[in-house]
């Protein structure tokens, strides 16, 4: 190779280089950042008095389930039901997933379903599942079962907890009628 070769290919180098190093500070003239005197966001936070509330109105309590039951809609809780399907199952005698069978939850006995193999925290519990307990679950089970491996967040609208809870009493041998019971 003589040297007007070695030339030619060392002008290439040097001319993408020369190329390059133009356009990063052409880009950084266009397109500069500007940095911050404080790092970080500021975060407005109103001051509460003292003494709490001004007014004094207490924090807001939902209303129990049992009378969100007698408003509760089948059909919105076959829906709600469709971000469980990926864990659970619902039909009788369905297989267990990553999550147990809910086919007949409500009056089960807590931890026992077939086959599957619950957590050391619900393997401590004792009792049937009633209304008021599913819903508390479902609405944060990590705060009702401490140690629990369920990862879902929960379901915070209570009248959506009480539509998923009569679609769930609806998917059994001996539903329990919860709406009439919720009358009385």
């Amino acid at each position: 190779m003589d040297s007007f070769e070695l030339n030619k290919i060392m002008g290439a180098i040097l001319g993408t280089c020369l190329g390059l190093l133009s356009l990063n500070i052409a880009a950084n003239a266009i397109f500069h950042p500007a940095v911050p005197a404080k790092p970080g966001y500021a975060i407005a936070v109103p001051e509460k008095p003292a003494g709490g509330d001004p007014k004094g109105a207490p924090a807001q309590q939902e209303p129990p389930i049992e009378q969100l039951l007698a408003s509760a809609d089948l059909a919105r809780g076959e829906t709600s039901h469709n971000k469980c399907v990926s864990c659970h199952t619902f039909d009788k005698g369905g297989r267990n997933l990553v999550g147990p069978n809910l086919y007949g939850v409500i009056g089960r006995e807590k931890g026992s379903e077939a086959g599957f193999n619950y957590s050391a925290a619900f393997k401590k519990m004792k009792g049937p599942w009633t209304v008021q307990e599913l819903s508390d679950f479902i609405k944060n089970p990590k705060l009702m079962v401490p140690g629990t491996s369920m990862t879902y967040a929960g379901i915070p609208r209570a009248s959506e907890r009480a539509d998923l809870i009569l679609f769930l009493n609806s998917k059994s041998d001996k539903p329990q009628n919860l709406k009439a019971a919720q009358a009385k």
